[in-house]
């Protein structure tokens, strides 16, 4: 009989993120969900437990930072963060501390949301930065490690993101006519990413794997 695990996620609060906490909360392969940010979230689960850390010092947290398979929805836009260099914080370093700390401490999964176009050689700062994470998070010492790259995300978001709205109503009417090679760039629903991302989990594979966004809409269709 397989064990039940411990999963630990990052960025709850986000648009991926919410869905994923909900989902690996009601998911039987998972006795415990460790859910860490900056605040606590209004939820209460018997088998949710909630740690309040702080990012910029990851490491005075890493006792707390034990599971079997860990999660990483975080991320931000260059508009929010506020600047470049708050951005990088976000998206690679604490990506990236926690992959090391979690890895150190006998992670054997590590699932993580990146973005279309992620290059650590691109000319484009935010694909040079999700490109620069992918490769820091593969060189950590996990079984698996899982890189989910998704298209326009689609969903209700608690904050407004005016640009990616406005992409939204145009791309959405035209996904239809993406088929074959436009596939992967259809806008893809945030909670079907949610579950491409448990569904990766579960099958325990070992290695590297890459998924362009037209991957995770087949991967959450099977869960």
């Amino acid at each position: 009989m397989q064990k039940v695990r411990i999963a630990l996620i990052a960025g709850a609060s986000g648009l991926v993120g919410g869905h994923l906490l909900n989902l690996l909360l009601r998911s039987q392969r998972y006795s415990e969900v460790i859910s860490v940010g900056r605040r606590e979230l209004p939820l209460i689960f018997p088998n949710l437990e909630q740690r309040v850390v702080d990012f910029d010092n990851l490491n005075l947290h890493s006792s707390d930072l034990v599971a079997d398979d860990i999660f990483c929805c975080l991320g931000t836009t260059i508009k929010k963060a506020g600047s470049k260099e708050a951005f990088y914080k976000i998206d690679h370093t604490y990506v990236v501390d926690l992959a090391k700390i979690t890895a150190n401490k006998g992670a054997a999964q590590f699932l993580v949301v990146s973005a279309m176009g992620a290059d650590a050689g691109s000319m484009i700062f935010y694909n040079k930065v999700k490109g620069e994470m992918e490769q820091h998070v593969q060189q950590q010492s996990f079984t698996s490690v899982h890189i989910f790259r998704p298209s326009l995300l689609l969903g209700e978001r608690e904050e407004q993101r005016t640009g990616e709205e406005f992409a939204s109503k145009i791309m959405k009417p035209l996904s239809s006519l993406m088929i074959g090679p436009l596939e992967k760039y259809k806008p893809i629903e945030a909670e079907t990413v949610a579950k491409g991302m448990l569904y990766a989990a579960s099958q325990d594979k070992p290695g590297v794997h890459i998924h362009p966004s037209d991957d995770i809409a087949e991967l959450g269709a099977k869960l």
